[in-house]
């Protein structure tokens, strides 16, 4: 496997810190394809789309991870759920005629909060809530991890033509105990040094060799990352049915067919009235 669409964790072995390394390539492009989104936009999705992939990693479960914001701003909704197989999807909806000319999250999406969830397949969900008060959403993530888990951590987020890419540094509870008390300081020096024209060019062992040189480093195997949506004509068809027959016949009175188009992938599903009398005189047969 080539590091491209990859996830691989790392461990400074006696540091007590942990590293994680995600690369979206042909899975990011993949997920935005049929979006169009403006560059401040699709900088916000890849961020999105990293984060939520790098915190599978703490995942202890099969299940989903999302991260989702909601405002006022130009940009209402920002959202990106990755399971612990490293498949994910990611979107965001924005007001189309404004002007976008910053690139601060603040004036992007406004007054809101950040949430993240985790579903697992089998237990009892959990969401974690902080306020958007950076500018940032690497930097909201640090804060949400002071505040829920008080552990120290880095995020580094890199969207370019390249595709997205992004680093996690934590520290470990044992962290307190080593007498290296240096350690953190050091490490993050030498990751801020990292550019984008090395992330998308070196491979994950070179880069931990050029960062940590000096450093005792164990890189864990490789997993393979992919954009998957779980859309499909069935789960389409259970959305009409749960509008009922009457306002879906009363739709195409007005239209030809009634059109769902996932926000997700772009993905257009659309049923005529044989199809919609089919739903719901025999049931979902699709």
């Amino acid at each position: 496997m080539t590091d491209k669409d990859s996830f691989q964790k790392f461990m400074f072995e006696t540091l007590q810190i942990r590293g994680e390394w995600v690369r979206l390539n042909d899975s990011f492009f993949s997920s935005v394809r049929n979006k169009n989104y403006p560059p401040e936009i699709n900088r916000l999705v890849g961020e999105t789309a990293l984060a939520s992939v790098l915190l599978t990693g703490t995942l202890k479960f099969e299940g989903l991870l999302s991260i989702h914001a909601r405002g006022q701003g130009s940009v209402s909704l920002l959202m990106s759920e990755a399971r612990h197989d490293k498949t994910f999807r990611c979107l965001a909806n924005y007001d189309e005629s404004a002007a976008l000319t910053s690139s601060n999250l603040l004036d992007l999406i406004g007054s809101a909060q950040l949430a993240i969830t985790i579903d697992p397949d089998k237990g009892k969900r959990y969401q974690g809530i902080v306020p958007l008060e950076r500018a940032q959403i690497s930097e909201c993530l640090e804060h949400y991890f002071e505040l829920s888990e008080q552990l120290d951590t880095y995020f580094l987020f890199q969207v370019t033509e390249q595709g997205a890419h992004g680093l996690m540094l934590q520290k470990l509870p044992e962290y307190r105990n080593i007498e290296d008390q240096d350690a953190w300081n050091r490490i993050l020096q030498l990751a801020k040094t990292l550019t984008p024209e090395e992330f998308s060019c070196e491979d994950n062992q070179t880069l931990i060799t050029r960062l940590f040189h000096e450093e005792q480093v164990l890189l864990f195997e490789k997993e393979s990352v992919q954009f998957q949506c779980s859309c499909s004509e069935e789960r389409s068809l259970a959305s009409v049915k749960a509008l009922g027959q009457q306002e879906a016949l009363e739709i195409l009175e007005d239209e030809p067919v009634i059109s769902i188009d996932c926000q997700f992938c772009g993905e257009q599903y659309e049923f005529d009235r044989t199809a919609i009398n089919t739903l719901f005189s025999a049931g979902m047969t699709h």
